[in-house]
């Protein structure tokens, strides 16, 4: 055996075990899992739908590709036909669409990568629903992580976005490439005969991304650190174990401070809460205190406005501001499904009016939110028709 041979095995076995690893280590597939793979055609994510595919029956799964034609490139003809012949070669049930994503970008008004992205994820979860799938995988790499990071990093960020690019969203979305460099990626692809196609685009500076991938990373590694991204994905996993610590802090507080909060279920105004503390009054007197609020105090102005949660003001003052930040983060995230749009000028405000404690005063940090303190505690509530929309 010559040495190269030999190092193709070792390369070969050392990817092959770092990803099971990664899916070992992260839980992210069990026995019996059927997962969707999105899979472009380059390197990273034929190198995935590879590994999976010859580790499918140890991992007693069952494997989809979901391919999207964007339209943009004259070679994504070529590159949806690679896709498909190489899942028919390897007996994979195969899935496409062709979409104009330039075109539905200016439709809606958004950049072309904002709007493929969205095209990308929304086409995987068709495909997981039509085939009953509970996984959908994609292939960012160690590499996408740390170009992730240092963007947000440009951008201005939390620790949140030093936390980069999740292991996993939602126990669903998978990324088990995620702890493996670009370069192994592409040797592995050598040595396999994969024959990837590479999208020229990534090598314009045109975008963000591409420039920290092309010219700044680089530049780091030859000028300061060569080994960068190793030292980024330490300091990634680092923010990740902290943020996990922090937002455990920030739950226990909520429901510490919370006096109740309304119940998804029930329609909009109905008098339907859970009680999440009683202190010295039972429950039915606090709920009878809250309909007593709603009605006299104009707190709730019109039928298409609701309370969805109230919470002790006194507490939420004690409370350093990094929970403060955090907790009006959480709530707004828990109660409205998310906190797109909330930035740290309005969670000053908010921790400003709380402070402050002027009654008859509230903020509306975004449509459909309104967060009001009187009487000692701070009322979230919600538009029933924008949240029904």
């Amino acid at each position: 055996m010559t040495l190269g041979y030999l190092k193709n095995i070792k390369v070969r076995i050392m990817l092959e075990k770092e990803v099971l690893t990664t899916i070992k280590k992260y839980n992210m597939i069990n026995d019996g899992d059927k997962v969707v793979i999105g899979v472009s055609g380059g390197p990273d994510s034929i190198t995935l739908l590879n590994v999976l595919n010859k580790f499918k029956e140890k991992l007693n799964i069952k494997i989809y590709v979901a391919h999207i034609n964007h339209s943009i490139r004259k070679e994504a003809d070529e590159e949806t036909e690679y896709v498909r012949e190489f899942c028919k070669k390897i007996d994979v049930e195969f899935f496409f669409k062709k979409i104009d994503v330039e075109s539905e970008a200016k439709k809606l008004k958004i950049g072309t990568e904002e709007a493929g992205r969205n095209i990308r994820y929304a086409f995987f979860e068709e495909v997981a629903e039509k085939v009953g799938a509970n996984k959908i995988a994609t292939a960012h790499n160690s590499n996408d992580n740390a170009e992730t990071v240092l963007m947000n990093i440009i951008r201005g960020t939390s620790i949140s976005g030093l936390k980069g690019i999740e292991k996993m969203r939602d126990n669903k979305f998978i990324r088990p490439l995620i702890e493996t460099t670009r370069a192994t990626i592409e040797e592995y692809c050598r040595i396999e005969k994969l024959s990837p196609r590479y999208d020229k685009s990534n090598k314009e500076n045109i975008y963000t991304r591409n420039k920290i991938r092309n010219l700044l990373i680089p530049y780091i590694q030859k000028e300061f650190n060569p080994n960068i991204i190793e030292g980024i994905n330490r300091l990634s996993n680092i923010a990740e174990e902290e943020e996990c610590f922090i937002n455990s802090m920030v739950e226990e507080e909520y429901k510490r401070i919370v006096i109740v909060e309304k119940n998804n279920n029930t329609k909009p105004n109905n008098t339907n809460y859970i009680v999440q503390k009683s202190k010295k009054q039972n429950a039915n007197n606090i709920i009878e205190k809250i309909e007593k609020d709603v009605i006299t105090t104009n707190i709730a102005k019109t039928e298409e406005e609701e309370i969805r949660a109230i919470l002790n003001l006194k507490e939420f003052n004690e409370l350093d501001n990094v929970i403060k930040s955090r907790l009006i983060l959480y709530t707004i995230s828990k109660l409205y499904g998310g906190a797109v749009g909330i930035e740290k000028i309005h969670i000053d405000d908010i921790i400003k009016l709380c402070e402050n404690n002027i009654g008859n005063k509230y903020l509306t940090p975004r449509k459909g939110i309104k967060i009001y303190v009187k009487k000692g505690k701070i009322f979230f509530l919600s538009n029933s028709s924008f949240r029904r929309q």
